[in-house]
């Protein structure tokens, strides 16, 4: 029988024994869907790249250490691990998402539709520097969507799919997030 006949469950079952070539097929099989995932995220080929191998790496020593819990659910479980890699990638390097209005200019740009003087200049990097400050104070779900939605314009429906809630959720958790910074930003002009 060749490995393409066999299901992710029988292939990770065969490479628990020590079949190592089971490998290959299982990335052959899941590379594409799982780096445009990522690509997508991080919008940079390198450093998808490179996420995708950390992702494998991780996958290659929770399933060597015994740690999978295989529940028929390979895929997502990788999805799940990359994306975990993506949120750490943007924690660590504290990027801010870029929040465009509805016509796609940049929300950090709209000031510069006249000659900047220095003043407006310093107005608009305290303005940035606010609201990447603000965002950063939202709840992590509530982060994540923000910054898949706006960051990485991905939709609602890849949303859910990679952070494993139903759209609805997907959703609602856009809405306390653009509420909550709403309430951040009144509470910022009042004092």
């Amino acid at each position: 029988m060749k490995l393409q006949q066999y299901s992710d469950q029988d292939l990770v079952k065969l490479y628990l024994t020590g079949n190592e070539a089971v490998l290959e097929e299982l990335l052959r099989r899941h590379k594409s869907k799982i780096y445009t995932s990522i690509y997508l995220l991080v919008k940079d080929q390198y450093l998808a790249e490179d996420i995708f191998q950390d992702a494998f790496i991780k996958v290659i020593n929770t399933l060597r250490s015994g740690r999978y819990n295989e529940e028929g659910k390979f895929l997502p479980w990788v999805m799940r691990i990359a994306h975990n890699l993506v949120i750490d990638y943007f924690r660590r390097e504290k990027r801010g998402p870029v929040i465009t209005s509805a016509d796609g200019t940049d929300v950090f740009n709209l000031l510069q539709f006249h000659e900047e003087s220095a003043e407006d200049r310093i107005l608009r990097d305290q303005t940035h520097f606010d609201l990447r400050a603000m965002i950063h104070l939202l709840p992590d779900d509530q982060k994540e969507v923000l910054i898949m939605r706006h960051y990485a314009d991905l939709s609602f429906k890849e949303i859910a799919d990679l952070t494993d809630v139903s759209i609805n959720t997907a959703l609602g958790r856009m809405r306390y997030a653009l509420s909550n910074l709403r309430k951040m930003m009144k509470v910022k002009e009042v004092s």
